[in-house]
C-alpha cells in the first residue's frame, strides 16, 4: 500500500473587524543608532597639538623627578634614623626599579616585535611593486623563520618548501607565502574580531549603566587588537597595545570608517531592521559592527603581509557572522 500525498494546505484568512488604515500606523524613526561608545572611545587617544603632547610630556617628567627624589629623601631620612629601616627601604626601592627595568625591557622587545611586523610588510610591498626576485626571496626568508616554532603554520611552511624552489617570479613567490603560510592566522584572527564584536553588542545592549558601555567598548578592542598582534607574532605589552589601538582608530577616524554609513546599517541588518527594534539594542549592534571595522584594521596593521594572494575579509561578512542570532532578518 503506497502513501497518499497530504491534502493541500487551505489558506488562512482572517476577518477584520476594523479596517487597517496605513497612514495611522507610528512613524518610522529618522535617527538611527550611531554607535556613541565607539564612537567616544575612538576618540581617546593622546593630545594631538604639539603644545598639548609637550604638555603632557613635561608633566609626566617632573612627576618622575619629584618622586624619585621623594624616594631618595624617603630612604636617606631612613638611614639617618634607623640604619636598619633605611636598608630595608633601600633593598625594596633597588628591587621596585629592577621590576621598572624588567618591565621597560619587555614593552621594548615588544614595541620591536610590532615594527619587525611593520617592516616585513613594507618589504613585501616593495619588492612586489618593483618586482625585485632577491628582495622578495629575503623578504619571505624573514616570514618563514619567524613563524619557523608555530606549529598551526608547519602544514603551510612544508608546502611552501616544496614548490619555493620552482617559483623565479617576485609577485608569484610572494603570493604564494601568503596563500600557504597566512590563512591559518587570518582565520584565528577573524575569530578574535567577531567575539569581540558580540561582546561589545550584547554589553551594550543589555547593560544600562552610563559609560558602562564605553569602557566595554575600549577594554574589548585593546583585548582584540592585542590578540590580534599576538596571532600575527607581535606579543605586543600594554604600552604597545595601547599605541597599536591609536593607530587603528587615527586611520579609522581620517578614513571616516567610524560613521553610520549605508552600507554598514545594511551589512548589519539587511537594511532598516535597527529602526524597528530598540534604541539600546540598536545601539548594541551598531557598536559591535564598528569593533568588527575596528578589527579589520587591526588585521590590516598586523599582518606581515598586505592582502593580494588571499582575499581580505569584508566587513558585511564578519558583522553577519559575529552578530549571527542578534539580528533579526527579513525573510
Amino acid at each position: 500500500m503506497t502513501d497518499l500525498p497530504p491534502p493541500p494546505r487551505k489558506p488562512l484568512i482572517l476577518e477584520l473587524e476594523d479596517e487597517l488604515d496605513p497612514s495611522s500606523a507610528d512613524p518610522v524613526p529618522d535617527d538611527l543608532p550611531q554607535g556613541q561608545a565607539m564612537q567616544l572611545a575612538a576618540r581617546i587617544r593622546a593630545p594631538r597639538s604639539k603644545l598639548a603632547r609637550f604638555a603632557l610630556w613635561a608633566f609626566t617628567a617632573f612627576f618622575t623627578f619629584a618622586l624619585s627624589v621623594a624616594a631618595y629623601d624617603f630612604v636617606t631620612g631612613l638611614f639617618a634614623r634607623n640604619p636598619l629601616l633605611g636598608w630595608v627601604a633601600g633593598v625594596l626601592l633597588v628591587g621596585a626599579l629592577l621590576a621598572a627595568a624588567l618591565l621597560a625591557g619587555r614593552e621594548w622587545s615588544a614595541y620591536m616585535r610590532l615594527m619587525r611586523l611593520d617592516h616585513l610588510r613594507r618589504d613585501a610591498a616593495t619588492a612586489r611593486q618593483t618586482a625585485d626576485l632577491r628582495a622578495a626571496r629575503r623578504t619571505v626568508a624573514s616570514l618563514v623563520s619567524l613563524y619557523a616554532a608555530r606549529p598551526d603554520t608547519a602544514w603551510g611552511r612544508a608546502r611552501f618548501a616544496e614548490r619555493e624552489a620552482e617559483v623565479l617570479d617576485a609577485d608569484a613567490l610572494l603570493s604564494l607565502a601568503e596563500a600557504e603560510l597566512l590563512p591559518p592566522l587570518d582565520a584565528r584572527a577573524r575569530g578574535e574580531v567577531e567575539a569581540a564584536a558580540r561582546q561589545v553588542a550584547m554589553v551594550t545592549a543589555l547593560v544600562p549603566l552610563a559609560l558602562a558601555d564605553v569602557a566595554t567598548a575600549l577594554v574589548a578592542n585593546l583585548r582584540m587588537i592585542r590578540r590580534i598582534a599576538e596571532i600575527y607574532g607581535g606579543r605586543s605589552g600594554a604600552l604597545g597595545s595601547w599605541g597599536l589601538l591609536r593607530r587603528v582608530f587615527a586611520s579609522l577616524l581620517a578614513a571616516g570608517a567610524l560613521a553610520l554609513t549605508d552600507d554598514l546599517i545594511g551589512s548589519v541588518a539587511g537594511g532598516g531592521v535597527l529602526a524597528k527594534v530598540s534604541r539600546r539594542f540598536g545601539e548594541g549592534v551598531v557598536n559591535g559592527a564598528l569593533t568588527a571595522r575596528v578589527g579589520l584594521a587591526a588585521i590590516d596593521l598586523c599582518r606581515p603581509m598586505p592582502f593580494v594572494a588571499v582575499e581580505r575579509p569584508s566587513t558585511s561578512g564578519t558583522v553577519s557572522r559575529a552578530l549571527a542570532g542578534l539580528v533579526p532578518r527579513k525573510v
